[in-house]
């Protein structure tokens, strides 16, 4: 069976793309490498063949070597002008666009045209929002793809939902391929630890010219290890220390701003509840896929909070939430959580073991005055339980197979 006819639908991001099909807009996929955009490419082009049999569909990707010389621009525009339609619209496919320079004025030449219905995936964050937001101001919309999120991991693997199911997520992660390898931590861990080792070459060291390549090997293993801790500038200068490195806290501020340009992890800001100020210094991270953070410093039980804070977030994203952690006064709320209008805030703990762990983290959300829907998740939670003043108690499992909080 070939590559085309043998992937599973993702439908979450077929129904994103749909209301702009056949719009002068250019349709982007950003994400990290080997989430699924190449498939979602494919996805998108079947569903164009559906609706219009007819249509002209040209196809490009740059990691196959039939491509290596579509370099630059012009390039591009002579590939496509040879290959378009003699009458009516060509539909357009460009896969890991980023590694074609100036790509960005090839596509506002051929959006200027009118003539062609433009798609493309990307794995750089600041090249695709920075020069298409330069040069193609309000023509183009972004759709961020995200590693296979619980429910479609489930459903990738035909599982039901289960203690041995959330387990295997929490450990490997949701990378799409693994489906094709034995869930095992030797094979597994090896295939994410060559994805980790590509994002770091390709998508970081080359790009960025980053010259202290084992000192940004370390700094991710430092934010492997600090996952939902707060990076401030001390404990960056302390990391420093610790590592016997010379390198100013600017560079390593660039490094980190790198690493999230590849969209390898994300930067999570701080916002005052109460002031809605944005704080500018002092943020936290998070990995776009648990099992390549595994894969670095190791799966150990004792990292399971931050494992499960982790992927707590990942869900928000994947079903569109805006993320943001809450400081209110001297306390904390993991996640401020924003959607449509609506708001949710957000607790994770492993345990609620013991009342001291239930009072602070319950506490915090009950300091809150306002109305909005209040969750705490765990591992021990039961289905459905409503504690401490209506504030809604989920197991981790129930928690993943919700895609609406309110």
């Amino acid at each position: 069976m070939s590559k085309r006819n043998s992937y599973i639908k993702r439908t979450l991001y077929l129904d994103k793309i749909k209301p702009f099909i056949d719009k002068d807009i250019i349709k982007v996929f950003k994400g990290q490498r080997r989430v699924g955009k190449s498939y979602l490419l494919l996805q998108t082009m079947d569903y164009i063949k559906k609706i219009h049999p007819q249509a002209n569909i040209i196809y490009i990707n740059k990691e196959l070597d039939e491509f290596w010389e579509l370099k630059d621009a012009q390039t591009l525009l002579d590939y496509v002008k040879e290959k378009k339609a003699e009458k009516g619209k060509t539909y357009l496919f460009v896969d890991e666009i980023q590694d074609i320079r100036e790509f960005e004025k090839a596509l506002r030449s051929l959006l200027a045209e009118g003539l062609f219905d433009i798609y493309c995936t990307g794995s750089n964050a600041k090249l695709l929002s920075g020069e298409l937001a330069t040069l193609i101001s309000g023509r183009h919309v972004e759709i961020e793809v995200f590693g296979l999120s619980y429910l479609e991991f489930l459903e990738f693997y035909k599982l039901a939902d289960s203690d041995k199911a959330l387990e295997n997520y929490l450990h490997y992660g949701g990378l799409p391929f693994l489906i094709h390898l034995p869930m095992e931590d030797a094979v597994v861990y090896e295939y994410l630890k060559n994805i980790y080792q590509t994002i770091l070459l390709k998508d970081i060291v080359s790009r960025f010219n980053i010259r202290n390549v084992a000192f940004l090997e370390r700094l991710v293993r430092f934010l492997g290890d600090n996952v939902g801790s707060l990076v401030s500038s001390k404990k960056i200068s302390d990391f420093l220390k610790s590592q016997q490195v010379n390198i100013s806290p600017q560079v390593v501020l660039d490094y980190l701003s790198h690493i999230v340009s590849a969209c390898f992890i994300y930067k999570v800001s701080r916002t005052d509840i109460e002031g809605k100020k944005i704080f500018e210094v002092g943020e936290k991270y998070y990995f776009e896929d648990i099992g390549v953070r595994n894969a670095i410093v190791g799966y150990k039980t004792t990292d399971i909070g931050k494992i499960m804070e982790n992927v707590c977030y990942k869900h928000l994203r994947t079903y569109g939430y805006n993320v943001l952690v809450g400081i209110s006064g001297e306390k904390e709320i993991d996640f401020v959580c924003e959607k449509q209008g609506e708001k949710v805030y957000l607790q994770v703990c492993y345990l609620l073991s013991d009342e001291k762990t239930i009072e602070r983290e319950y506490e915090n959300l009950l300091a809150l005055k306002d109305n909005y829907p209040k969750i705490v998740v765990s591992m021990d939670a039961v289905k459905g339980q409503n504690t401490y003043q209506g504030i809604h108690s989920f197991h981790l499992r129930e928690f993943l197979t919700t895609t609406h909080f309110g």
